[in-house]
């Protein structure tokens, strides 16, 4: 039989037998066991081993940044840590429209394509600023050698008394003297040139050396046909040989100019001091001897 209290009913837990007794239960909220009372021994704890769900988010002072309360020694007074600012960057210069190009390559307002020899020839007189911009990356061997062999051979007939001479001589001597004309005019304008184009350099141009020396011997010896072929007809003191003498080494001096301005990149200023010593020796040694 179960005891009975003093009026009747069961009797209950003796004094002090359960209290304080816990144990943890299976899951609380947010996944985290918690303590209910319960009897048993009040040292006898046991930890829930299933969990419902993810851990909660960690504490807040678990996720405070380490040294938070910690005050910088260079931030406090009288301790400012010294800094730079940056200067902010340069504004980029205004772009100014101009063509920019380095003298021995292609015009950048022309075209680059080679003339023919036809058109360089024709050119040189009709459109010589044209023709100088758009041939200053060629090299023009053929024409130039051609205009200058054809001189030297009219040039025989020109200086001094050579034309009786070569008249008067065997046929041997009188062809040897031809070819010797032509090739010393070859040598000469090849000089000449050199001369010019090296003025140039030194100036400030940088000009090819090839295009500056053929074109050169096309306009010194292209420019001297005219009064070359008159005067197989008439004498040297003609006065139309004489205009017409004058004329064509004018027409050389603007000419030359014109092209190592084109070909050199150079103010006319320059240009024309680079092309006077080749103007001068072509009046000292061939203009005024054949006028004189």
């Amino acid at each position: 039989m179960s005891p009975r209290g003093p009026l009747g009913g069961p009797a209950g837990p003796r004094a002090g037998a359960g209290a304080g007794r816990r144990t943890w239960s299976a899951v609380g909220p947010a996944g985290y066991g918690h303590c209910v009372r319960a009897r048993g021994n009040p040292f006898n704890r046991t930890r829930a081993t299933a969990r419902s769900g993810p851990p909660g988010p960690a504490p807040a002072a678990a996720t405070a940044p380490a040294g938070a309360g910690h005050v910088d020694r260079d931030d406090r007074p009288g301790h400012t840590r010294a800094f730079t600012v940056p200067e902010a960057p340069a504004a980029p210069a205004p772009v100014e429209h101009i063509t920019t190009y380095r003298a021995g390559e292609r015009h950048p307002e022309v075209g680059a394509a080679r003339l023919g020899w036809r058109d360089l020839l024709l050119g040189v007189y009709r459109n010589p600023t044209r023709t100088f911009a758009q041939m200053r990356a060629h090299q023009v061997w053929g024409p130039a050698l051609a205009v200058s062999s054809v001189y030297g051979l009219l040039a025989t007939f020109d200086l001094g008394g050579m034309r009786g001479e070569v008249f008067d001589s065997t046929f041997g001597l009188a062809v040897f003297a031809l070819v010797f004309s032509a090739l010393g005019f070859i040598v000469a304008g090849v000089l000449f040139g050199t001369v010019t184009w090296g003025l140039a350099r030194r100036l400030g141009g940088d000009g090819a050396w090839a295009p500056v020396v053929g074109l050169s011997m096309i306009i010194s010896w292209g420019t001297s046909l005219p009064r070359a072929l008159l005067t197989l007809v008439l004498p040297a003191s003609d006065g139309v040989v004489q205009f017409l003498g004058w004329t064509t080494w004018l027409l050389c001096a603007w000419l030359l100019t014109a092209m190592v301005r084109q070909v050199h990149d150079l103010p006319w200023g320059k240009a024309a001091a680079a092309a006077a010593v080749q103007l001068i020796a072509l009046l000292l040694l061939f203009t005024l001897p054949t006028l004189g």
